[in-house]
């Protein structure tokens, strides 16, 4: 008597992201253990990310060898007149298209780790042991803040800054790692007088000595990061008076940058892994790193072997927090709008893109610090060239892991992704030497029932004409089979819509 298929069908595959922290045969085919150069897209499934598109045309010109701009911000001032500023090459820049060398004369940059905030119509920067630099329209350079006509005080000359509470915050000096610095009230340029100064907060910390890494503002308090706790207090818009609301144990903030507000919730980079503000007051010293829950080992790996920069940023259009590790060329892409089960986002990777930092503009433009200048995250290729999207699935059994498995159909389905070729990727029992089989796929969008009105393109031809299938004849045998897709983006959007497998059971071994 022949023997019947059996098959598996996964579909939107790897919609639940990269789970790499279970044990292999225990995943669910929902999770992918490689989901690269994609996201999670609105539909829940593994799509191309966009690429990213040069603004600058002078960036090779003044950014010479350098990494390029690795600090940046937009500037709106009241009138609604915006300007862009940027740092690379030990210098700040103006301007996106052109960037404007605007250092103040006979100032020495040392470095590009500038902290650019926006605070009642003018950008203040703020590095550790540079004085601080402004820029407002009413001047129209940018200017120490020393030389600023209303400026009074000492201006600190943290490596931290942060705009809340009508009024700047600084801390984290050379040589002091537990005091905030505030300005008076609604003047970032006054540090003495009115209703300036500050706090020590050496004796405040819950496990002795720590060192203040980031500052934030959430749900009305001021949140203090420390290397390895937390410390939040109420009041502050009347700071001299401001109180002690609470403390976290054995939780802190790895690096500056690595802390990013998303309207309802702060995320940040603690040593057990990406962390939300709110879970971990109300849980507080939890050890399980609750946003990166499924990925945790891989981003302490990368962040033991990162030696520049670390930052997180937070898109509202495009709903997912990124974490970057500038130098190991990694970027973790966290959906915020379908989190699992156990309150962990899904993730993907992004290994081509290559930025130094992210910001997003008034309009909600995504914007990259790119070793040739500022970049605008659109489209789908990474300036001129294509990438490759990959997605991997764990070992697949069958419910079985004890009958081999001789593998005969794989019937894929993807969204988009016109004239792609698609490689379609499995192995057998955890062995890496995948057998391959690649298509082209047709040019889609094409006119419903593929014809097209009037040399136009037909009502409804964006949901017919973008589901391509395409059924392959697989072969070999295992007792798992781990699938792939591989596939270079060159200026089209894919998505993964499901995958079928088709295989004879054979004898137990």
């Amino acid at each position: 008597m022949a023997q019947q298929l059996q098959s598996i069908t996964i579909t939107a595959p790897g919609f639940a992201g990269i789970n790499t922290q279970d044990a292999p045969l225990a995943q669910e085919p929902s999770f992918s253990a490689v989901a690269d150069n994609c996201v999670i897209d609105k539909e829940g499934r593994i799509a191309s990310r966009k690429g990213y598109s040069m603004i600058s045309t002078n960036g090779a010109a003044v950014l010479g060898s350098s990494d390029g701009i690795e600090s940046m911000g937009e500037f709106v001032a009241n009138d609604g007149d915006i300007t862009f500023l940027s740092a690379g090459n030990n210098k700040i820049f103006t301007g996106t298209t052109t960037l404007v060398d605007a250092t103040p004369g006979s100032y020495t940059i040392a470095a590009n780790n500038w902290k650019f905030v926006s605070f009642n119509d003018h950008m203040y920067m703020f590095q550790r042991a540079q004085e601080p630099l402004m820029y407002s329209d009413h001047v129209g350079s940018v200017e120490t803040m020393s030389s600023h006509a209303h400026a009074t005080g000492t201006p600190p000359q943290g490596n931290e800054c942060l705009a809340a509470f009508g009024r700047l915050w600084v801390a984290d000096f050379t040589a002091d790692k537990s005091t905030i610095y505030w300005s008076d009230l609604l003047d970032g340029a006054a540090w003495t007088g009115g209703s300036t100064g500050s706090i020590d907060i050496t004796t405040v910390w819950p496990t002795g000595y720590d060192t203040i890494v980031a500052l934030a503002a959430h749900n009305g308090f001021l949140v203090i990061f420390g290397r390895n706790s937390i410390v939040l207090y109420d009041g502050a818009e009347s700071p001299a008076s401001m109180t002690l609301a609470d403390t976290i144990s054995n939780v802190g903030c790895v690096l500056r940058d690595a802390v990013v507000s998303t309207g309802k919730d702060l995320i940040f980079l603690d040593d057990s892994g990406v962390r939300s503000l709110a879970r971990t007051i109300q849980e507080k010293s939890a050890p399980i790193g609750d946003i990166s829950k499924n990925v945790n080992n891989d981003i302490k790996s990368l962040f033991a072997a990162e030696t520049g920069n670390i930052s997180m940023h937070y898109s509202p259009r495009e709903a997912f927090v990124l974490l970057n590790f500038s130098n190991l060329g990694v970027v973790y892409c966290f959906d915020t709008r379908f989190p699992l089960q156990d309150g962990s986002y899904r993730a993907t990777t992004w290994s081509h893109i290559l930025p130094n930092i992210f910001t997003t503009t008034s309009a909600e433009a995504l914007y990259l610090g790119h070793a040739s200048g500022v970049a605008q995250y659109t489209g789908f290729k990474d300036g001129t060239t294509s990438y490759l999207l990959s997605y991997f699935s764990h070992p697949l059994s069958f419910g079985d892991t004890s009958n081999l498995k001789f593998l005969k159909k794989i019937n894929l389905t993807t969204f988009d992704g016109a004239e792609a070729i698609v490689i379609l990727n499995w192995a057998y029992d955890y062995q890496g030497d995948y057998k391959k089989q690649a298509y082209t796929l047709p040019k889609t969008n094409v006119g419903q029932y593929n014809i097209s009105e009037f040399n136009t393109e037909a009502e409804y031809s964006s949901s017919i004409g973008l589901i391509q299938r395409k059924k392959i004849n697989a072969s070999g045998q295992g007792t798992v089979v781990a699938i792939g897709v591989e596939t270079d983006v060159d200026g089209n959007s894919i998505a993964l819509q499901e995958i079928n497998i088709q295989a004879l059971m054979g004898r137990i071994v």
